[in-house]
């Protein structure tokens, strides 16, 4: 067979990295061998596969339908280990847990720990989605456990979920943004005159969501929240922040808070899992999940 796991996972990681040398360096493996490996499945397919700029690769239309097809056998194939893992002992070999990026990760190290002190053998991957990210991850298999999804919930089989919190965040601005002098609420008009500081949301098979934006509104995109928050800060633009980032000391002055005309709505965030495959790492992460006291440790400030 010519197109092995391996070479999926090879131009897997090409793809998601723009080349050869930054795969390489994921895979720990040298950039000849995986242009040895791609140029040997290309002379044996007799396609090309990617279209090479400097240091850039680029998928080509076939590569590209190769690769479509070849994440559903790599998904396939790790769900399969997983599988045999938890059948023979109940206990995941790894548990994948999302959390939105308005939730900090270091709020769920204490239970983490715990997880560890008892003496759990299963390997935890923690990793981060934006708006409808979280979900999509459930739906694409990259996670097992979601905090703090926000949102409505997709209408998907095999996926559960409760409430963590109604979150409802704070529109801020820089003291030198000409929003700052506005006397009163901020009408949508004259909002829409102003660049948004904004996330991008990281589904890939859902339909993107966007929050907090105006059709039309120009918008900046940054990586994360605390680029968010910086970003606002240098009045590079406005936008809203949850109140535990918003009242950091490192905004100290930085921001201020202004009332718009058509306030944002409260929005939930949940607790959201998949039901088809509930070993025990994700039961034990569940039970603690429950509990008055990890609720309010994990919304803190949202």
């Amino acid at each position: 067979m010519k197109i092995s796991l391996d070479l999926l996972h090879v131009l897997d990681a090409i793809d998601r990295h723009g080349g050869f040398s930054a795969a390489a360096a994921v895979l720990h493996r040298v950039p000849s061998a995986l242009s040895h490996a791609v140029a040997k499945l290309e002379c044996e397919l007799d396609v090309a596969l990617f279209t090479r700029s400097g240091r850039r690769a680029t998928l080509t239309p076939a590569g590209r339908a190769l690769l479509d097809d070849g994440r559903h056998l790599l998904r396939a194939a790790d769900e399969l280990e997983r599988r045999v893992q938890r059948i023979a002992t109940g206990w995941e070999a790894e548990l994948r847990i999302a959390l939105d990026l308005i939730i900090p990760a270091e709020r769920l190290y204490p239970l983490i720990e715990r997880f560890y002190a008892a003496g759990h053998g299963t390997q935890i991957r923690l990793s981060y989605e934006v708006l409808g990210g979280g979900w999509d991850a459930l739906v694409t298999d990259r996670a097992d456990l979601v905090i703090g999804a926000p949102g409505d919930m997709p209408a998907r089989s095999g996926i559960a979920s409760r409430l963590l919190k109604e979150t409802q965040l704070v529109f801020m601005v820089a003291p030198g943004h000409p929003l700052a002098a506005w006397d009163g609420p901020i009408p949508p008009a004259e909002l829409l005159r102003h660049r948004a500081i904004a996330l991008a949301d990281t589904s890939r098979e859902l339909t993107a969501r966007t929050t907090g934006l105006l059709e039309g509104q120009s918008a900046l995109r940054v990586p994360d929240m605390w680029a968010k928050a910086a970003a606002q800060a240098a009045g590079l633009g406005v936008g809203h922040l949850p109140h535990w980032l918003a009242e950091h000391p490192a905004f100290a002055g930085r921001l201020i808070e202004k009332q718009l005309g058509e306030p944002r709505q409260a929005m939930p965030c949940s607790i959201a899992w998949r039901t088809r495959r509930i070993g025990k790492a994700l039961a034990w992460f569940l039970a603690e999940l429950e509990k008055p006291e990890e609720i309010a440790a994990l919304g803190a400030g949202l």
